[in-house]
């Protein structure tokens, strides 16, 4: 998982969400209601799905898994515990169907003591907060209780197919890397803007964050990969590499 930013929506949009949370109050509130009002609402959620695919992760990626291709609208509080955030901007995540559907369905595990929701948001915190990914195993240690919730609900390290694809994608950005700082320009510029664009983009700003800590950098990477990503961090401008943003590193 990586930090991302959500856009706002236009005033028209927004104003017909708003009706809609209206309708959902005045019939109960409940699921039933929530879910009713939801399967009618065809335009808004099509529009919804288009934001959510523009702010996603790589190639429109699941916002959980980073793996699989974002398909669905997933309330991050469902219907069911929130009928009345059914229509709220905030609370619409774009997931794949295996995370959707398979894994979190109506589960949104709690703070037995505070009450608070435990999974990750990644539009209102940085996942790394929460989780640290191992580049050379391609599994996630929980940093938090939260960190926690999340691995297991979205089943981040016992689904085999993300951890392998995380491990491989690790040699994938190095590779791309080398290959980058031989190219010419014109193909330089092709090898980054597939790194920009990779599954597993948590992997590549695993890959950046190294540079906070130059002698685990050098360690992990070596020092071909590591001059090669200095350069393009350079070149990308503001001590950012791609697919890195301001907020995320606030």
């Amino acid at each position: 998982m990586i930090p991302l930013q959500r856009p706002p929506l236009q005033a028209r949009l927004a104003a017909e969400l708003e009706r809609a949370t209206a309708q959902v109050r005045a019939a109960g509130p409940d699921t039933a209601s929530g879910r009713a009002a939801w399967r009618r609402a065809v335009r808004p959620k099509a529009q919804l799905r288009l934001l959510l695919r523009q702010m996603a992760p790589g190639l429109e990626r699941c916002m959980y898994c980073g793996d699989n291709l974002g398909t669905d609208i997933d309330h991050f509080e469902p219907i069911a515990h929130a009928p009345l955030r059914t229509f709220d901007w905030q609370n619409h995540l774009l997931a794949c169907a295996h995370c959707n559907s398979n894994r979190k369905r109506d589960r949104f595990p709690r703070d037995p003591a505070t009450g608070d929701g435990l999974l990750i948001d990644p539009c209102r915190e940085d996942p790394a907060d929460h989780l640290r990914l191992y580049l050379d195993s391609g599994a996630y240690d929980p940093l938090t209780a939260r960190g926690e919730a999340t691995i297991e609900v979205f089943g981040l390290n016992e689904r085999p197919e993300l951890v392998r694809g995380r491990r491989m994608m690790f040699a994938v950005v190095k590779a791309l890397l080398l290959t980058w700082r031989a190219a010419p320009p014109a193909e330089a510029a092709e090898y980054a803007a597939a790194l920009r664009e990779i599954h597993h983009a948590d992997v590549l700003r695993t890959v950046l964050g190294l540079r906070r800590s130059p002698p685990l950098a050098l360690a992990v990477l070596g020092p071909d990969v590591l001059d090669a990503l200095e350069r393009l961090v350079r070149e990308a401008g503001e001590d950012r590499g791609p697919g890195e943003h301001r907020e995320a590193d606030a």
